[in-house]
């Protein structure tokens, strides 16, 4: 059997965690698949796969196997595909990971444009308030909000956002506005986990930089329960001017203390540090790069 079509069954398999599945991504009959998959084992001498009648994963031999072998079989392809530039070229499965509220918010209404415009390109998008390993997790493409420290990445900032200090107008109708950082010891803020102090508030004051002790009912390491906190009239929420455009251009929501906060977090794009990046990575990141300034 062919080398190739015996390596791109392996990582068909692998990526997919099972031969039903990797078959429907592929197009290739899945006793094909199988087949495939046994020979490679069988002139290799090891098992590639542990085999249960609910999963397909890969063993620790395997994944050496395919962490060797993927980017070969990558750049094959982005060889062939520099000789066809076209849209119908850029195929195959891309994974993404960004955080949870901007992913659904910005990033959802995108895909179908992007699908669109590469009808052979598939997405996965994994939305999640932390940073995922890119390496462990197999993502392709990062978006992040915020620095990126990351020695084995590529980032590029293609926008920023601002830090608001955001409150429900019926909030603020029941419990006043505060006209400095020191009036919200009266009220009740919703602390999000994600930064770095969650439970001190950085502002800027006549004097410089500054923080203010805050306290709530409500505290989560998630942007989206903050969020439904601050929109349900709990109290008052303090992240990226992002995570409420719509309310906020709406006037369900206002923010406060806009004189005192300066903070501004980058939006950027992040893939990880190799030699060859796919053809279909890096017109995904192209598309982004162009997309997300528009839309945010």
């Amino acid at each position: 059997m062919d080398r190739l079509q015996e390596l791109n069954a392996f990582i068909a398999v692998a990526e997919a965690g099972g031969f039903s599945a990797a078959s429907r991504r592929s197009g290739e009959p899945q006793p094909a698949i199988s087949k495939a998959i046994a020979s490679l084992e069988k002139r290799l001498g090891v098992a590639l796969f542990h085999r249960s009648t609910r999963s397909v994963t890969l063993t620790d031999q395997g994944q050496r196997y395919l962490d060797r072998t993927k980017p070969l079989v990558e750049e094959l392809a982005y060889a062939d595909n520099e000789l066809t530039n076209s849209a119908l070229s850029v195929s195959g499965l891309v994974r993404i990971s960004v955080p949870a509220t901007f992913g659904r918010l910005h990033i959802l209404p995108l895909i179908p444009r992007l699908l669109s415009q590469y009808p052979g390109l598939e997405v996965d998008l994994v939305l999640s308030d932390f940073v995922r390993d890119m390496v462990e997790d197999r993502i392709d493409l990062a978006i992040r909000l915020g620095s990126v420290h990351e020695p084995d990445a590529v980032a590029k900032r293609v926008a920023s956002t601002p830090l608001v200090c955001v409150g429900a107008r019926r909030y603020f109708d029941e419990h006043g506005i505060p006209q400095t950082p020191a009036d919200l010891v009266h009220h009740n803020c919703m602390i999000y986990g994600g930064l770095e102090d969650s439970t001190n508030w950085p502002f800027v004051g006549p004097q410089g930089a500054m923080s203010v002790a805050v306290r709530g009912t409500l505290s989560s390491n998630s942007v989206e329960t903050i969020r439904a906190g601050v929109l349900a009239g709990l109290g008052i929420g303090f992240f990226t001017k992002v995570s409420l455009a719509g309310e906020l251009s709406q006037g369900d929501v206002m923010t406060v203390l806009d004189d005192f906060v300066r903070g501004v977090r980058d939006i950027s794009l992040v893939w990880p540090r190799r030699r060859f990046v796919p053809a279909r990575v890096q017109r995904v990141t192209e598309f982004f790069a162009k997309a997300i300034p528009e839309c945010v």
